[in-house]
């Protein structure tokens, strides 16, 4: 008995009507823009759940969720201790707090130390989704400076999750894209403006 309750406990729920359950997405420099891109021409019943981390200066409030909310027709939320991810909704990672997902699909915020210098941290965010969602989860990066989300993309196709990476061409700022490419691990290398559209066809299984 207990070892199914175990098992009951450690089985993820998959979301209706998705082929992926959890979308992560990475941005620095430049990132809301790109964010802003993405996000605004999803569906409001996008079936996956959304996470993001966007480097911001640690000690201010962050309006980043708000802005958000207002160019989609998804949910959008700053992150919270607890919050279980829910379809169609996105959580934001608050200033000078990693994000992660637990294996019980619920969020974590965490002030442990610094990865390369930052906090939330890309990499942390893409391993623990890798870890719990494995083949049913996406990472995306997009604009920005350094090499934060690299490691963490390496996770991701390890654990057989797919990558999709904004080309560089259309990036305000080419660091964290191009370490990205640079790991080899990237299955989608792809214009800003073909990232949701492609975000769609994967996780509702449509194609144009």
């Amino acid at each position: 008995m207990i070892e199914m309750a175990e098992n009951a406990k450690n089985h993820l729920p998959h979301f209706t009507n998705a082929a992926f359950d959890v979308v992560a997405i990475a941005a620095s420099a430049g990132g809301l823009t790109a964010i802003v891109k993405v996000l605004s021409t999803l569906p409001a019943k996008f079936p996956a759940a959304i996470a993001i981390v966007q480097h911001l200066a640690p000690g201010h409030p962050s309006f980043m969720a708000e802005i958000l909310s207002r160019r989609t027709d998804i949910t959008v939320k700053q992150a919270e201790e607890g919050d279980s991810l829910a379809p169609g909704t996105a959580y934001v990672a608050p200033p000078d707090r990693h994000l992660l997902v637990n294996g019980d699909s619920t969020l974590s915020l965490s002030q442990s130390e610094l990865v390369h210098f930052l906090r939330p941290s890309a990499d942390l965010l893409f391993e623990s989704v890798a870890a719990t969602y494995k083949g049913r989860a996406i990472a995306v990066v997009l604009t920005g400076t350094g090499s934060d989300g690299a490691m963490g993309v390496e996770a991701i196709k390890k654990m057989g999750g797919t990558v999709i990476v904004q080309d560089i061409k259309t990036a305000e700022f080419s660091g964290m894209p191009s370490a990205a490419i640079n790991t080899g691990n990237v299955d989608f290398i792809l214009p800003l403006d073909e990232i949701s559209t492609t975000l769609v066809g994967l996780v509702m299984g449509e194609s144009d």
